[in-house]
């Protein structure tokens, strides 16, 4: 076996998380950067330690367990319970948590992991190798009912406990996706114990190894948390190597953007995800508040034709559209340059991001209408084009509610398109599930994925299986197949990156898709609180935050 303590993920391409860039303007920028964090937490070159701060959140998360909830909002808070056995860092290197070292057999369908000696649950229970397989096994366990989770943690089939402190896992087939899979805050190791004990009802008392603990969940209400005064084995993704310097945090759940952002501003609140563009841009003059900004990483809010409708799986109709559609006007005027914009089915922190793809489709409203003109759809006295007696209208679906202006984004491509005679349709819907997933009743709709791989293209465009549920983009192409199966277990840096550089190129000659926008998470915190940070996708972390001394 071959022996990796360190891995750099440009290397083994971990696929479930990469850094946030800061937030960019409205064109494309590759790299990375290091996490965003508050102004400097140190006082006299200490840490404030003592007090509690508030995080008001959007929604309310669904459970705390994290094998079983695969809500964003979930996570931010579970992240403060649980550990993980390896954590990416800034510069894309895996490096230990829980685990110390691993290797990974030569032909990378095996990981064995050296573990922690000294760490230890909440409940006090002893974290060891049995956790381990037992978490693992556990999600993918039918009656974990865990979705998110097991798609990440795929293809692990099995492990071996070697001995109290080391674990074998085997895979079904290798993938160069796996080692960073293990980094995110989905694949947590929960406590055996009390996972046993509470059984579905875990999710509302959990237990694992994280530098807080549960206290309280009110529903619609607030979750508390509390400093683990035992903790002593932080990841090298934060300063603070040993117990938080809070003593407590209290998640506040206020779904109204005003309500939540004048908490803040009132210092009822300490800190307040999701702010709106504009006052975003108002924030950054005042003076009792603090903006963090980080773009997210993975798939942009990409717009998806459905290919399985006429006219659209047509390569003409959708490149007609492609070129009717100003998308630097939508993101400049709804997002007053705090988004950055998309060009590519990737963002630009991911592997293989091809910096190409930037500025190259343009506004081009001719040839729109000479595409149009080709498939025999042709203007009417109304100005709507028409073919065989049929009106051209395209079925634009989005959720309710309007989240990040998606909806405003619905309006304004219906008023694009009717200069060049398509009618849209804009059906706005509380039950997505149903509409998309179900009657799969839609042409164009609007979704994003965190992800930090390109391996996360396969569930987006890779021809589904007989009976599995279409893709969103209904595509089938079996040359592009091809290339998605080589990015799953291609090594060479270099050779992969050249595949998903041709898998963009594809999506984006063909016009699969419309991207659109790359979200920035956004919090508003008072400046008497410092050191909040964010891994890898984005969740808040709060080992180094601390109260500011006056």
């Amino acid at each position: 076996m071959r022996k990796l303590r360190f891995i750099p993920i440009t290397l083994l391409l971990a696929a479930a998380v990469t850094v946030l860039s800061a937030c960019g303007g409205a064109g494309g920028q590759s790299g990375s950067s290091s996490p965003v964090s508050s102004n400097n937490a140190s006082v006299n070159g200490q840490a404030a330690r003592g007090g509690e701060i508030s995080y008001a959140l959007a929604t309310s998360p669904d459970s705390l367990d994290p094998h079983r909830s695969g809500l964003a909002v979930a996570v931010r808070v579970f992240r403060t319970i649980y550990d993980n056995l390896v954590v990416q860092l800034p510069d894309n290197t895996i490096k230990p948590w829980l685990a110390t070292e691993w290797s990974i057999s030569p032909d990378g369908k095996s990981y064995t992991f050296k573990l922690r000696k000294d760490v230890k649950f909440q409940d006090g229970t002893p974290f060891n190798a049995e956790a381990v397989k037992y978490s693992y096994d556990r999600i993918l366990d039918p009656a974990t009912k865990a979705a998110n989770a097991s798609a990440l943690l795929k293809p692990y089939k099995s492990s071996e406990v070697i001995d109290e402190y080391t674990i074998k896992l085997n895979l079904e087939s290798p993938s160069v996706a796996f080692l960073g899979n293990l980094s995110q805050a989905m694949l947590g190791i929960v406590s055996p114990t009390a996972a046993k004990k509470s059984g579905d009802q875990f999710g509302r008392n959990p237990v694992g190894t994280g530098p807080f603990k549960f206290v309280k969940w009110e529903d619609n209400s607030e979750i508390k948390v509390e400093r683990n005064p035992d903790y002593n084995w932080a990841p090298s993704l934060v300063e603070n190597k040993g117990k938080a310097y809070l003593d407590a945090i209290t998640f506040k759940i206020i779904p109204e953007e005003a309500t939540r952002l004048g908490s803040v501003q009132s210092g009822q609140v300490t800190a307040a995800e999701t702010i709106p563009p504009q006052n975003a841009v108002a924030l950054k003059n005042d003076a009792k508040v603090q903006l963090l900004q980080v773009n997210t990483s993975g798939l942009p809010y990409t717009l998806f034709f459905n290919q399985s409708r006429v006219p659209w799986n047509d390569v003409k109709a959708r490149q007609a559209v492609q070129s009717a559609i100003d998308v630097d006007a939508i993101v400049k005027t709804l997002y007053l340059g705090t988004y950055q914009r998309a060009w590519s089915p990737l963002t630009p922190t991911i592997f293989g991001y091809d910096a190409s793809l930037e500025n190259k489709i343009k506004p081009d409203l001719d040839k729109a209408n000479r595409l149009f003109d080709e498939l025999g759809w042709v203007k009417g006295a109304d100005g709507v084009r028409e073919k065989d007696g049929k009106k051209l209208t395209l079925h634009y679906v989005d959720g309710s509610p309007n989240r990040e202006k998606r909806n405003d984004i619905a309006a304004i491509v219906q008023q694009q398109l009717k200069k060049v005679g398509v009618v849209v349709e804009v059906e706005i819907t509380k039950d997505v599930q149903s509409v998309i997933y179900t009657a799969q009743a839609y042409d164009l709709y609007g979704n994003s994925q965190v992800n930090s791989d390109p391996v996360a293209l396969n569930s987006f465009y890779h021809t589904t299986a007989p009976n599995a549920r279409p893709s969103l983009s209904h595509l089938s192409d079996a040359a592009l197949d091809k290339l998605l199966e080589q990015g799953v277990v291609e090594a060479d840096e270099a050779k992969r990156k050249e595949i998903y550089k041709n898998v963009q190129r594809y999506i984006i000659d063909n016009a699969v898709i419309i991207p659109v926008y790359i979200f920035p998470y956004t919090v508003a915190a008072s400046k008497n609180v410092s050191g909040i940070k964010f891994d890898s996708l984005g969740y808040p972390l709060f080992n180094d935050a601390s109260i500011l001394k006056k």
